[in-house]
């Protein structure tokens, strides 16, 4: 079988919450041997909190830590005695990345801070993520990505015309931080392999963030304001909103036209030529300046359809239209489904259920997510065994004396 991109790579995991455990979810995802170390006594908040399968909580059972720890291990230790620590210690000697994302000078109170890792193996990789960053006057700050929303001056931009600032609904700073968490790691690999150095990357849910900020920063930059919140209309292009279908009042269909020649083939789609002749409607501006009576035109068109059937003619003429779409929805996309995006791998507690999978194909490497989400401790012995080469006896020693827990 061809080698995973990512084959051979062992990354010792701090992780907890979102951004941490969504970056080393895409090492797993390429093949790394991801190793998360666990507590019984202190457990990650992710295996806490519902959904839990069946609505029956349990450590095992939450659907946010199944979620994104697919294909990981599970190496539970209680890393207040000083022989967990050296546990550890000889994991990541053994290791050729170490991701965390505790608060500032946490992993640093534990014993395992950069200057630490580089004396056990000079060439580690650390990827360090929080809030507001490992320097500067604010670094020490609380951060959840929930705050990094408003911090970033998203919801500055999110909302509708005379309304205040608006929430987007999730946590975007954690998947954001993760994503360039990975990249940044690749990237550290590739520098280590160049120059047989280690390195850490210090990266801040705030800043990976307000990398999506361009129109906005731009506007104050050149000109001192910025755009106005304007619901789903987008600055330049109409159509572009979410609009209402037949049936209950969660079926809508997003509707977005490019150019002018988008919006002429929308008319004679929906059965209305000559609104392309239209004044009101024959340019990306004149469509602006009237939009509400666009809206209203295409509304009175979807609201007699069905969401599938508005999408379907819409596509055909080739104007980008989908309808939104539910957790039900996504769950049974029959598309998802082909592309094998949607995945659903045994667990030992409660069996099959469905997964997010992996959001790329790679020809000549597979491409698939390797197993469950790890028991809490599922690979102890693997672990300490067959990677640190302890001894049975020594492992149930330890055992005994509830460092393993």
């Amino acid at each position: 079988m061809a080698r995973r991109p990512l084959g051979g790579i062992r990354v010792t995991d701090f992780t907890w919450a979102w951004a941490g455990p969504y970056c080393t979810l895409q090492m797993a995802h390429m093949g790394a041997e991801v190793i998360r170390i666990e507590s019984e006594k202190r457990p990650c908040v992710t295996r806490l909190i519902p959904p839990f399968a069946d609505n029956e909580p349990g450590p095992n059972r939450a659907g946010y830590f199944n979620q994104y720890s697919q294909g990981k291990k599970s190496l539970q230790l209680d890393l207040a005695r000083p022989e967990a620590s050296e546990i550890v210690k000889k994991l990541i000697s053994k290791s050729d990345i170490v991701v965390q994302n505790f608060s500032t000078g946490a992993i640093n109170r534990m014993g395992f801070g950069y200057d630490t890792l580089k004396e056990l193996k000079p060439d580690i990789i650390m990827i360090s993520i929080c809030g507001y960053g490992q320097t500067g006057p604010e670094r020490h700050y609380m951060g959840y990505g929930p705050a990094s929303v408003p911090l970033a001056g998203i919801s500055s931009l999110t909302g509708y015309p005379g309304v205040g600032p608006a929430e987007i609904g999730m946590s975007y700073g954690d998947p954001n931080a993760g994503i360039f968490g990975s990249f940044a790691a690749m990237a550290a690999l590739a520098y280590r392999h160049r120059t047989g150095k280690g390195i850490h990357v210090d990266l801040a849910l705030w800043e990976a963030l307000l990398v999506l900020m361009p129109e906005g920063i731009m506007d104050y930059v050149m000109n001192q304001t910025q755009p106005e919140r304007d619901g789903n209309r987008d600055r330049w292009m109409a159509p572009h909103g979410c609009f209402k279908c037949k049936g209950d009042a969660e079926k809508w269909v997003t509707i977005v036209c490019g150019s002018d020649a988008e919006w002429q083939v929308l008319c004679q789609a929906i059965g209305q030529p000559e609104l392309a002749m239209d004044k009101r409607f024959t340019d990306a501006a004149a469509r602006k300046a009237n939009e509400d009576a666009l809206e209203e035109l295409i509304t009175a068109w979807t609201s007699e359809r069905d969401r599938w059937e508005v999408t379907e003619v819409l596509q055909k003429a080739g104007v980008a239209a989908y309808p939104s779409q539910s957790n039900k929805d996504l769950a049974t996309n029959p598309h998802l489904e082909e592309r094998g995006y949607l995945v659903q791998k045994e667990h030992p507690e409660f069996g099959k259920r469905i997964h997010a999978g992996i959001p790329w194909q790679m020809s000549g490497s597979p491409c698939e997510v390797q197993a469950a989400a790890p028991q809490r401790g599922q690979h102890t012995d693997y672990v300490l065994q067959e990677i640190l080469g302890y001894s049975g006896d020594e492992v149930q020693k330890l055992r005994d004396e509830q460092v393993l827990t």
